[in-house]
């Protein structure tokens, strides 16, 4: 049965961030099953998930609960464009506004963390021109290794070459910054000493272009597939801080780090940030059922409120936005997060295993460790400090799969050196 199954996929599907060409070298499984934390092969052999899927299955496989509310609502209301009100997207919409941090209280159903992307650098630029009416701000900044999704406006936030230089040209108008990544500081710095200088260039970019150009910062609290970067506790604080000083909207991607997985319900949490649009998808169902959303503040919401001559209303349809039985999956999704309080457990098993994890810095091949609740990685060195190359990376984690454990890796690097610290640097 596998065997028809591998020729079939092999024949048909054309697989993500995968060569075809190697299929036959690097065979992949067949998961017909899970349960908690535990996928099961068609063989019957089990193996730890301990990629969580992709950084979306927060509340586990196998969740009754979300089963049988996708079961109910599909029976009842399986689907009707959200022009008009369906109950599920209304209650998931109010259950968010009141989990969510300060007064973000309008939410913009789509289907994927691109989506709600896309979605927060639409509303934005729309913003600019009806807050700023006599200016041209459309610019938004981002970070190199920063990830932001796969359509255009989102890819051209994203600050990873490797995913990028296919598609080129992208869309116009973003600029990005060097990240908070203190293990290889690409401003040549020590983060005892730098006062957060990787903070004060996106204030220079602001400067350089013209502060009348630019409307937002988009990041993600902690880079997630960049490398899991954590930044210093003053980063954000600083970041909100130069959005205010020059009226700029300031957009927090928490894609991956929302619903639990950091040891918050919101990885803005930890640094008591609020941010004019937040980003959300993958914990939000727990990868259960397809969906995402933007967002919004009172204060970017009323700025699309005139009169009906004025066309201020945000005129992006999207055909699933706001499905009813995606919903339905994540109102009992935030209800299992609520009720067990999982962000807690993230917080008490994560800082269990980063301490475990620590252990391995005596060995030549571990350059850092770090990571927040159950976002943690493991970066591999060579003797000299750079990157481990990706074939022996590879390596590494198909031994681990062989012991039936799963992990991710990145490989999406911007430098291969690790910066020796000089007085001339500081």
């Amino acid at each position: 049965m596998t065997i028809d199954y591998r020729k079939t996929d092999k024949a048909h599907v054309w697989h993500p961030l995968f060569q075809h060409q190697r299929l036959e070298e690097t065979p992949l499984a067949v998961f017909e099953s899970a349960h908690g934390t535990t996928l099961v092969d068609a063989e019957g052999r089990e193996y730890l998930d301990a990629y969580s899927a992709l950084w979306n299955v927060n509340v586990g496989y196998g969740r009754q609960e979300i089963a049988d509310a996708v079961y109910a609502q599909i029976q009842k209301l399986p689907y009707y464009p959200h022009s008009q009100i369906n109950v599920p997207a209304t209650v998931l919409a109010e259950q968010l506004a009141a989990c969510l941090p300060g007064d973000l209280n309008h939410v913009y159903f789509c289907n994927s963390g691109s989506e709600a992307n896309e979605t927060a650098i639409k509303i934005a630029r729309q913003y600019g021109r009806q807050t700023y009416p006599g200016e041209n701000r459309y610019k938004i900044i981002s970070r190199y290794r920063g990830y932001h999704g796969f359509t255009y406006g989102a890819l051209s936030a994203t600050g990873q070459a490797r995913r990028r230089k296919a598609f080129e040209p992208l869309v116009p108008g973003f600029l990005h910054a060097h990240p908070p990544y203190c293990y290889r500081c690409p401003l040549g710095l020590d983060v005892s000493s730098c006062s957060i200088a990787c903070a004060d260039e996106i204030e220079r970019i602001i400067q350089s272009e013209g502060p009348e150009t630019v409307i937002g910062v988009i990041a993600e609290p902690i880079i997630g597939g960049g490398g899991v970067i954590v930044p210093p506790d003053e980063y954000l604080p600083k970041l909100r801080q130069i959005c205010d000083d020059y009226g700029l909207l300031l957009i927090l991607d928490e894609v991956i780090t929302g619903f639990g997985r950091t040891g918050k319900m919101f990885a803005c949490e930890h640094w008591d940030v609020q941010p004019d649009l937040i980003t959300l998808a993958k914990g939000l169902t727990s990868g259960y059922l397809p969906l995402g959303a933007c967002v919004a503040s009172t204060a970017v919401f009323n700025a699309f409120l005139g009169e009906s001559d004025e066309n201020k209303e945000f005129s992006q349809v999207c055909t699933y936005g706001g499905h009813p039985v995606a919903c339905a999956a994540g109102i009992a999704n935030l209800e299992i997060l609520q009720k067990e309080r999982l962000w807690e457990n993230s917080e008490k098993v994560g800082a269990h295993l980063l301490s475990k994890l620590e252990t391995l810095r005596n060995l030549t091949i571990v350059g850092d460790v770090r990571g927040k609740g159950l976002m943690i990685a493991v970066e591999f060195v060579q003797a000299d400090g750079t990157h481990l190359e990706t074939a022996t990376t590879n390596r590494i984690v198909g031994q681990l799969r062989e012991k039936s454990i799963i992990v991710g890796k990145s490989d999406m690097l911007l430098t291969n050196r690790k910066i020796s610290f000089s007085s001339h640097h500081r």
